[in-house]
């Protein structure tokens, strides 16, 4: 069986399941996990984002291009998307909670 038919049939079954019980749809924690160890199932030398950012950042481009602007909740609060970004860079550079202007996550400066 060629590829295409089998991305047809694929999409078929996906087709067939309501909205309403596609577990991923109901859950994101659920679906978040699911991605989570598919992802760590994957040699990293493996892994096309971790070896071409611009093909990261592409996908990511396209993904945002695809939300209407009213669902997109980083460009209605700026806010959430600082503190996304807090938290974003803690974890990928070893953060210890505060910032790099010596103030702990979250953006106030601290008493003292």
């Amino acid at each position: 069986m060629n590829a295409e038919r089998q991305r047809q049939i694929a999409s078929m079954g996906g087709k067939a399941v309501p909205d309403e019980k596609r577990s991923f749809s109901q859950n994101r924690r659920l679906a978040a996990e699911a991605g989570r160890k598919g992802g760590q199932s994957v040699p990293g030398s493996k892994r096309s984002f971790s070896q071409n950012r611009e093909l990261a950042a592409v996908a990511g481009r396209k993904g945002g291009q695809s939300v209407p602007d009213e669902k997109r909740s980083f460009s209605q609060n700026p806010e959430l998307a600082a503190e996304a970004g807090r938290k974003g860079g803690q974890a990928s550079h070893g953060g210890s909670g505060a910032d790099s202007g010596g103030r702990p996550a979250g953006g106030q400066p601290s008493e003292g």
